[in-house]
């Protein structure tokens, strides 16, 4: 049987160990073996897995083989767009300048630690940082299809970037500078996107953040968006990766 698994190139040249990824979200004992085969055919020492949480038989055999659980995953929405008033901010938000980006990278080092990779302590708090740092950079250079950013006191404070994919809008990463949180930046820019996302015709925004980042998820109900679907995150690290 061919196991439902990927290698992650990408992940494994960033944190240095080989990474892999299960490509289904439900499990039984004969797709757990394949999977646990080919982790020891390609020296896998971490893969990750996204389980669909009703579905008791994932659940019992991910605790049997010592998964570990790390996060929630809440994909949020935001339908009808089209049908919304246009918002206007009372702060500056712009599209993002190449001069932005060694500020936005020391925001987004600070602003995700409700995420997976900080609550694994097989990966360095400060590796973790450097993810988001390279994230952002990415997005500004093309890997999202806007960044819009937003300027206090003459410099930025808050990000959002945004991407369109067969006509549906997703909210990738959202930034706000620790002195400036509280203040409204993250929902300024927020509603700021929808602008952006209007005008690109979008009817349909997603957004996804962590069970723990209940600001976040307040954050974005604010804003109209609501709970699409609930998942699981599990890291399973191998003998090759302990």
């Amino acid at each position: 049987m061919i196991a439902p698994c990927e290698f992650l190139e990408w992940d494994t040249n960033f944190f240095q160990r080989r990474i892999g990824r299960v490509t289904v979200h439900e499990l039984d004992n004969t797709l757990m073996q394949a999977i646990l085969t080919w982790c020891d055919d390609n020296k896998i020492e971490c893969l990750y897995f996204l389980s669909h949480p009703e579905h008791a038989v994932t659940a019992q055999l991910l605790t049997a083989h010592q998964f570990d659980f790390v996060d929630i995953r809440l994909t949020l929405e935001k339908t009808n767009i089209q049908d919304q008033k246009p918002f206007t901010p009372d702060v500056k938000i712009r599209p993002h300048q190449e001069s932005d980006i060694p500020r936005l990278k020391q925001i987004a080092s600070q602003s995700y630690r409700a995420s997976r990779f900080y609550f694994d302590t097989h990966f360095p708090n400060a590796l973790c940082d450097q993810f988001y740092e390279v994230w952002i950079e990415k997005s500004c250079n093309g890997y999202a299809d806007m960044v819009l950013v937003c300027d206090v006191n003459n410099q930025p404070a808050g990000f959002v970037t945004c991407s369109i994919k067969d006509g549906q809008g997703q909210i990738g990463l959202v930034g706000v500078d620790a002195t400036t949180r509280g203040k409204g930046v993250g929902y300024q820019t927020l509603m700021a996107s929808l602008n952006w996302f209007h005008d690109h015709n979008c009817q349909i925004i997603e957004v996804v953040t962590q069970g723990r980042n209940v600001t976040a998820q307040r954050l974005y109900q604010r804003c109209g968006f609501v709970t699409k679907s609930v998942e699981l995150w599990y890291h399973f690290w191998t003998k090759n990766g302990k």
